[in-house]
């Protein structure tokens, strides 16, 4: 049978209430069947972005067994049918345009290597998508990485050429402010009006090695740029739709997404409230603007600044949106585009408590599995959006890149005859 391992009844009944203890633990408003369990086990989940590099940076924490806290660990990804998380190697803006983002994205690699070292019975890198499929047979979790920031590569393709062989295979062009590649979606400055000239190269470049562009964070302009510019689909491996959250840049907007299918691209959802609802948001800034008000009042001393969020969350209380808003945002882009267009970049580890109601952990999948059901969609439509569509892209991508490769050995072959 197709899947991580056979499944008998036996087997399933166990796996179901293995998932139903952290699925119902969670909240008692959401619930999978069996039939939802069932489909998240048999099927490559490929999530495409989770932030464990950096949440082990900050406190480590094995993640090979069962953790406290954070929102993924092995059991938990077990229990989901998790089995294709892309690690982000994340680089703050803080460091742009320093040799430390290359130290601290070559460092998050590191990371993720450690994890497989510690657990080849569990983990293996992940470099291409048959190598996805293959440790999913086995019964392996699959680490492919992607890099959020292109900051790291500093102006020098050399380091491209590096991040590549070390397994990174998307780049996230910016972060949250303007670096050499790219205007960010947060930047108001629009240095670049788009992308910078040495981004405009990274662009084919990038086509070139066989390393996924991804415009999660860039502005408008450098999205539609990237568009003219790239010879295959892209990415957003962790946006949602600006449509339920009016103003935030951050989202993609519907003439984008008509664009990004056009692409053959595809946007993944990301789970974080804010990005699913517009409450979510307001909550955001009245929060930024209560902080902004201490501040000037009493000073960047004031002992009411320690622990600000926890005490603001007590007097109001954060609006988390819900699994069906998820699904919103979903429906919204198969009716746009198709369903061929659209998948899961969750952000776990990535938003702080701010996952919605119904999908706060990797073990959560089900959930999202039963809701598409609960919504009409088949099966093969849900592995297209659980893993299908990200797949097709990887591989273009990497077909891409290949023919390039014996294109250039074949016309420096004919340069070499010619000179003889």
């Amino acid at each position: 049978m197709k899947g991580r391992f056979p499944l008998s009844s036996c087997a399933l009944l166990i796996s179901a209430l293995f998932a139903s203890h952290y699925v119902l633990a969670e909240t008692s408003t959401y619930s999978a069947s069996e039939k939802a369990i069932k489909i998240a086990q048999e099927t490559i989940i490929v999530d495409g972005h989770i932030d464990v590099p950096y949440r082990v940076k900050e406190k480590w924490v094995d993640v090979t067994k069962a953790t406290q806290d954070g929102d993924f660990d092995y059991p938990r990804a077990v229990s989901g049918g998790l089995n294709a998380p892309f690690m982000s190697i994340y680089v703050p803006a803080s460091l742009d345009n320093s040799p430390e983002s290359t130290q601290l994205a070559h460092e998050l690699i590191d990371s993720v290597e450690a994890i497989v070292a510690r657990a080849p019975d569990k983990f293996a890198i992940a470099k291409s998508p048959s190598d996805v499929k293959a440790q999913f047979e086995k019964g392996l979790i699959s680490l492919p990485m992607g890099m959020e920031n292109g900051s790291p590569i500093q102006g020098d393709l050399a380091n491209l050429t590096a991040f590549y062989e070390r397994g990174i295979r998307y780049i996230t062009l910016a972060h949250s402010q303007a670096n050499h590649i790219s205007d960010s979606s947060y930047d108001l400055r629009r240095k670049w009006k788009g992308l910078s000239p040495f981004g405009k190269t990274l662009v084919g470049e990038m086509n070139n090695i066989g390393i996924m562009l991804d415009i999660s964070h860039v502005s408008d302009d450098a999205f539609y740029q990237v568009i003219e510019l790239t010879k295959v689909p892209v990415i957003a491996s962790h946006s949602s739709l600006r449509r339920f959250t009016p103003g935030f840049e951050r989202n993609m907007d519907d003439e984008m997404i008509k664009k990004l299918g056009e692409n053959g691209g595809v946007i993944m959802i990301n789970f974080g409230s804010s990005f699913v609802s517009k409450e979510a948001g307001k909550w955001r800034s009245g929060l930024t603007a209560a902080r902004k008000a201490l501040v000037e009042k009493e000073g960047e001393d004031s002992p009411k600044l320690e622990n600000f969020e926890e005490n603001y969350r007590k007097e109001v209380p954060y609006p988390y949106s819900t699994l069906d808003e998820v699904l919103d945002h979903i429906d919204h882009v198969v009716k746009l585009i198709g369903v061929d267009h659209v998948g899961i970049g969750s952000d776990y580890d990535g938003v702080g408590d701010s996952l919605p109601i119904g999908l706060k952990d990797v073990a959560s999948f089900p959930n999202l599995v039963q809701g598409l059901l609960d919504r009409g969609y088949s099966r093969t439509d849900i592995e297209k959006i659980l893993s299908g569509n990200l797949l097709r892209v990887w591989q273009q991508v990497e077909e891409y890149a290949e023919e390039h490769a014996e294109d250039h050995a074949e016309g420096y072959s004919e340069d070499h005859a010619a000179e003889h």
